[in-house]
């Protein structure tokens, strides 16, 4: 079971709070196994927005948690108190991966864990961080970040999916999938993907895109096409790639290819199947195809993410 600290103290934004305390204390249907063992670690009862809040530890208990995170801090022009820095110095030096939602990247950049490295915080207040810590590499134009022991995110909705990011290094796609349709918020948005994003997925039933995109993930085994794609919604292949960038942020060839990523991931993580079953699985033709695509999407080619996960999964039981 992993262990994990929410880090509070007064101005702390309520909102950034909450969606870790959602996703993190809250088991999703039919998952097996562990889950998380949340704590919320603060200095005694702390103000956070208009709510009152009486931590179950003091900010001592970081260090002993297998992750941190630390949620938004309300004034940027105000520096984090001495104590929830040093607290999350020390957590982090005693092996803690640590994670900030939206302005929580100004408390790590205190703690000296972003230094060398590259971060994100919400892009009103991207500008600051780099001039307060210039020895951040600012990324303005991305959802997340994560780089291993030290992951930051953009702004509020942008928590949700390093959330869920965290979910799925921890426990799967197809969990992390559970956690978002319980939640009615996209299952996976790529932290490389912009932060102005209108609408990444249809969010009314009449949406034009509302009926397509499930008959497209039923269908992902399929060689689809645009053309397919735009007949099935009757419209224009044109048409179709204007509401598909306004609602997804990207094409619909992009987004066909990182919902077979996905699945392909999926079925790494559950199955025993060849890499050459789960690329006819996955619509991709052939083993090569898959694993340059993988490759390239993941990181890792497809029999690395495999055993990385399993892994990570038995790490994570035991």
């Amino acid at each position: 079971m992993v262990s994990l600290a929410l880090a509070v103290t007064e101005g702390m934004l309520h909102f950034e709070l909450s969606v870790a305390y959602e996703i993190f204390g809250s088991v999703p249907d039919g998952v097996p196994g562990p889950w998380y063992d949340v704590s919320v670690c603060g200095p005694d009862a702390v103000r956070v927005g208009r709510f009152r809040l009486e931590p179950d530890h003091g900010l001592d208990r970081l260090p002993h948690a297998d992750t941190v995170i630390v949620p938004g801090w309300a004034d940027v022009d105000v520096e984090p108190p001495a104590a929830l820095v040093d607290a999350v110095r020390a957590a982090h030096e005693a092996g803690a991966r640590v994670a900030s939602l939206c302005t929580g990247a100004f408390v790590l950049a205190a703690a000296g864990l972003l230094d060398g490295r590259r971060a994100t915080t919400h892009w009103a207040h991207t500008d600051v961080l780099a001039a307060r810590h210039p020895e951040v590499e600012v990324d303005p134009d991305v959802l997340y970040v994560d780089n291993g022991s030290v992951l930051t995110s953009a702004g509020k909705a942008a928590a949700l999916d390093l959330c869920l990011h965290l979910v799925r290094l921890d426990h799967g796609s197809a969990v992390a999938n559970t956690a978002a349709r319980r939640l009615v918020v996209p299952p996976h948005r790529a932290g490389g993907q912009a932060q102005f994003v209108t609408a990444p997925v249809p969010a009314r039933d009449d949406h034009p895109l509302g009926a397509l995109l499930p008959w497209v993930l039923e269908r992902l085994d399929q060689p689809l096409t645009v053309e397919d794609l735009a007949r099935r919604a009757n419209m224009s292949a044109r048409h179709l790639g204007r509401h598909f960038r306004a609602a997804t942020g990207t094409t619909p060839l992009q987004w066909l290819l990182t919902q077979r990523i996905r699945r392909a991931q999926e079925l790494l993580e559950a199955t025993d199947d060849g890499v050459d079953a789960i690329a006819e699985a996955t619509g991709m033709g052939t083993a090569t195809t898959l694993r340059r695509h993988f490759n390239r999407t993941v990181g890792v080619p497809p029999d690395t993410y495999r055993r990385t996960f399993r892994a990570r999964s038995a790490e994570t039981a035991g």
